[in-house]
Order: structure tokens, then sequence, then C-alpha cells
């Protein structure tokens, strides 16, 4: 029984879903203080508020309405999504981009006069009905080989 949860844990999928959530939350915990630290005061600034809206409430027959922590939670999941956007999601594609190899360009394709199947351009013969392509419009005028 051990045996096998202990080829379970040590899969490599599971052991990186692990990794990749505990630098997450790390990551998360980061970009929470960053924003809280110093974004959200700035929009304080910019706002002529203190850039914590928790205390901000409203009241209906009675009620108390704290739209603030609604607003507070919605300025920091922008400002954190802004965040990972510009600061993980942005490099990281232009990483992919320069590490990735050049993709090759797409064949020629023509369509076959009997078959009406595309081809490549270049091809002696349709793949699909056989028939010979040389010498008709649209495709090399090769010599065949007899065999």
């Amino acid at each position: 029984m051990f045996k096998g949860f202990r080829s379970f844990l040590l899969r490599g999928n599971v052991v990186d879903l692990a990794v990749g959530i505990v630098i997450g939350a790390a990551f998360t915990a980061v970009v929470t203080g960053f924003v809280t630290a110093f974004l959200t005061p700035l929009v304080g600034v910019a706002t002529g508020a203190v850039g914590d809206f928790t205390a901000r409430t409203f009241e209906i027959a009675g009620t108390s309405f704290p739209y603030g922590v609604f607003v507070n939670a919605l300025i920091s999941f922008v400002l954190v999504a802004a965040v990972i956007y510009f600061a993980v999601v942005v490099p990281v594609g232009r990483l992919q981009e320069r590490f990735e190899s050049a993709k090759p360009a797409p064949v020629a394709k023509a369509d076959c006069p009997e078959c009406l199947s595309a081809i490549p351009a270049a091809a002696v013969r349709c793949s699909f009905c056989t028939s010979e392509l040389t010498g008709r419009t649209g495709f090399p005028s090769q010599t065949l080989q007899s065999r």
C-alpha cells in the first residue's frame, strides 16, 4: 500500500504541480505586498483618499453597507492583475519568442486538376488519384524517368 502511494507522490507531474503551487503562493504574497505597500497608496494619493477604502460605508434603513471593502478588493485585484501581466506574462512571452525555433514556411499547395485535392505545387504526381501533373499549368514541367 505504501509502495503505491510513494510511487504516486514521486511521479513527475505531482511534484511539479506541488512546486508550482508553492511558488505561486509565494509569488502571490510578494505581489500582494507590493500592491498593498506601494500601488494602493498611490491610488489613494491620486483620488485624495488615504488609500484604504475599507472604512467607507453607506446606510439604508439603519443597515450599514461596507462598500469600501469591495472597492479595496477591486482595486487590489486590478492592480495585482496588471502587475502579474506586465511583470510576468509579457517578459515570459518575449523570452519564449526569443528561444523558440523559427517555424518553417508552409509548403506551396495547388489543386490537382483531376481530383481537386490540395497537393504540393512541386509534385509530379497527385498523391490522391496518382495522375501525372507534369506539363499542366501551375505545376513544374519535370521529366519523368522511366523505371
